[in-house]
């Protein structure tokens, strides 16, 4: 495996890099570049109570690069991608470009409130110069409307077109009194027939294990914060999808998606803490 580094990248204007960023710290757990040491040191901290966080965040993105790749092979080529933190380290603009010919028509648009998060994917896009073609709108993601009605969004998404929207590992950011419910139903009922939903959601498992109780002192860190979390079950997952028709093989963990290699044994002892589903809006 190789050493992650410890030198910094360049920072975008404005940005406070003393002070750690949860997006830089998510990807610091996906093994990316756009972190400080303030970041690594934050991340570390977290890691040494729960030791799952690091695979459990890589498991999350391989999902979601698997979820890219089968929209591509169905014929999507809109995504939007909700509290998308930093897009580095294998997101959504880089799948497309690995899976699509460099005179692609895809689009993505990756949303987030923070706005460290929104300075460095702005920089990011603008160096790898795909801003014709995947933009970043800062707005909170429980706010549909806000989301939907954006500018940037209303550039690069034809809502009369299917749409791949993501909501990789942020809805444990939606609380009961955020009404999760009605907030999917508010970016179903504007997206087309054909379009697919992926949802990922972080879970306490089966409720037992040697590092359960690591996971809840995780929750009770970010229950301190303005970012509390909110774990949920398999069963309250699913009512999220409404109507849709869940695709095969349903909502299963995080791994168990179609997946395309094997877990090791760390690998393994994550697994029971997330779920997973995609689902596509029926009517095309």
């Amino acid at each position: 495996m190789t050493k992650q580094r410890d030198s910094a990248p360049r920072a975008p204007e404005g940005v406070d890099t003393e002070k750690p960023s949860a997006a830089r710290i998510y990807d610091w757990y996906l093994g990316g570049t756009q972190n400080w040491a303030v970041d690594r040191e934050f991340g570390r901290r977290m890691e040494q109570q729960w030791p799952l966080v690091r695979p459990g965040s890589k498991q999350n993105r391989e999902f979601m690069n698997r979820a890219v790749r089968a929209a591509l092979r169905a014929g999507i080529r809109q995504f939007i991608d909700l509290g998308s933190g930093v897009p580095t380290a294998g997101n959504v603009h880089e799948v497309v470009e690995a899976e699509l010919p460099e005179d692609h028509d895809a689009t993505v648009v990756y949303v987030d409130y923070e706005p460290v998060a929104v300075a460095h994917a702005t920089l990011i896009l603008e160096e790898e110069a795909a801003t014709d073609w995947a933009g970043i709108v800062q707005a909170d993601m429980r706010d549909a409307k806000a989301v939907l009605r954006a500018e940037e969004t209303k550039r690069l998404i034809d809502f009369s077109k299917p749409v791949c929207l993501m909501m990789m590992a942020v809805l444990h950011f939606v609380g009961p009194d955020d009404d999760p419910i009605g907030l999917l139903k508010a970016y179903r009922d504007k997206l087309a027939p054909g379009s697919w939903l992926a949802i990922s959601q972080m879970s306490e498992g089966d409720g037992t294990g040697k590092t359960l109780e690591g996971l809840r002192w995780f929750v009770e860190q970010y229950r301190k914060t303005s970012n509390p979390v909110w774990l949920r079950d398999r069963e309250e997952i699913e009512p999220l999808f409404g109507d849709w028709t869940l695709l095969e093989p349903g909502i299963v963990h995080l791994p168990d998606w179609r997946p395309d290699r094997k877990l090791n044994a760390l690998e393994a002892e994550a697994r029971p803490y997330a779920w997973c589903g995609i689902a596509e809006k029926p009517g095309a």
